[in-house]
């Protein structure tokens, strides 16, 4: 196991963001798989269910490697966890290429979904629990520059990935190039951020607001409690609600206006993913940094209660409006990365900052969940509904409706959070002494 590198003294905390961007920005290409859903489903003859499987499995995969992965990416500092990230992620990218090029679906689904998956996870949380520690006095806001990334990853890889495949070709030979110049070029751009990336020395982290705060709760501590689960489900029915409309983003516009006179074409459709990505972005600094403001509890009210305002809007009178239908799903999608970046900063205030990156791996389970739900909800509804002949908005209804049924599920369970009771925290020696374990010698 290696020591994190430790930041010399007078070292910019500026320049901890950019590092986390570098890998939240190529790991956010996740959110651009719908582009390549329409050639897949062409080239390999499968149906909208089957063709998100790959994005399903990363979403799983993320979940599941943030949260085993936590404690793992907490002792050996976020340079290892960068490291771990590239390598995974970039892997999975080429054994999906190899994949497409052969006509071997598992191997689509193997590399992006399992393989790309486990990167998705550990590049996530790798700098978290580093940026909290440096920007311990605006915690939201350090968390949601980074994170924001993650959600402008596809505001970059959309209409890249929608040129490739122009140029490339949209059969299997095609799509295989894409995956492959996808793989190589992250490597290089993630490479910036391992070798840029520094944790404050014992000294720095032990001051500042948050550690007055008192409050200290390992993470097999925080799974104990009562306030972890209502996060869980706060954050799980939050990203299900988002991610429904992300993953199917690019067939769901061109669906809800097929029949009116002015269709959505392909390209069209690929820059609403863009947009998508835009306020997914947006949301992850904007709302954050106002939960820093207005409180965490606060923050997530508007998102759950607004959100399925939107969902009702989009459900009544999404088909008769392009504008309606945009910028509803837009707030949807600003909520839904704003939820991401402001969850870190909840955690913190609830849990403390001692190990909360190991947390949050533990909380992304929520995640995984939603990354099946979410996306299986519409793809299966709508595969169904289709066979029963019915087509363009109305694949979406009883869907959208379930949307609405989870968010005010969401919204009862965050009114629920109160302070961690004392007897869950940890002495204030344990965490200086896990501290200067990780100093180099």
């Amino acid at each position: 196991m290696s020591s994190p590198p430790v930041a010399p003294p007078g070292w910019s905390r500026w320049l901890v963001p950019p590092a986390a961007l570098s890998v939240h920005l190529s790991i956010g290409q996740a959110y651009a798989w719908s582009v390549f859903k329409p050639p897949l489903e062409s080239a390999l003859h499968l149906d909208g269910t089957r063709s998100a499987l790959p994005f399903q499995l990363a979403i799983v995969m993320l979940g599941l490697s943030a949260a085993f992965g936590g404690t793992l990416v907490e002792r050996n500092g976020p340079r290892w966890a960068m490291t771990v990230a590239l390598l995974c992620f970039s892997s999975g990218f080429l054994l999906s290429a190899l994949g497409a090029q052969t006509q071997q679906y598992w191997l689509i689904v193997l590399g992006y979904g399992f393989v790309g998956g486990i990167g998705l996870g550990i590049g996530y949380i790798s700098p978290v629990s580093t940026l909290i520690k440096w920007f311990p006095d605006r915690p939201g806001m350090a968390t949601g520059i980074a994170i924001m990334g993650f959600g402008g990853g596809a505001l970059i890889a959309s209409p890249w990935s929608a040129q490739m495949l122009q140029s490339f070709g949209t059969g299997h030979s095609g799509i295989a190039l894409a995956f492959l110049v996808h793989g190589l070029s992250y490597a290089v751009f993630m490479l910036l951020g391992v070798l840029l990336v520094r944790v404050p020395r014992a000294a720095e982290r032990a001051g500042g607001p948050a550690a007055a705060t008192g409050v200290r709760v390992s993470a097999r501590g925080a799974v104990r409690t009562p306030q972890f689960w209502l996060l869980w489900v706060v954050l799980c029915t939050n990203v299900t609600a988002g991610i429904g409309i992300l993953e199917k983003a690019a067939p769901m516009i061109t669906d809800f206006f097929a029949d009116s006179s002015t269709p959505v074409s392909a390209s069209a459709a690929a820059g609403f993913v863009a947009l998508l990505s835009a306020a997914n972005m947006a949301g992850r600094i904007g709302w954050s940094s106002a939960s820093d403001r207005i409180g965490r509890k606060n923050i997530y009210r508007v998102y759950l209660g607004a959100g399925a305002v939107m969902y009702l809007l989009i459900a009544l009178f999404g088909d008769t409006s392009k504008p309606l239908f945009v910028l509803c799903a837009l707030v949807i999608l600003s909520f839904y990365g704003g939820g991401f970046a402001t969850i870190p900063a909840y955690l913190k205030d609830l849990f403390g900052s001692y190990q909360v990156g190991a947390i949050h791996g533990r909380l992304l389970t929520a995640w995984s969940t939603a990354g099946v739900l979410g996306p299986l909800i519409v793809n299966w509804i709508a595969d169904r509904q289709e066979e029963a002949g019915k087509h363009g908005s109305s694949l979406y209804g009883l869907s959208f409706g379930i949307m609405i049924g989870l968010l005010v599920v969401g919204l009862a369970a965050n009114e629920l959070v109160r302070p961690v009771h004392v007897r869950h925290h940890v002495p204030a020696q344990r965490e200086a002494a896990d501290a200067q374990r990780q100093q180099p010698a």
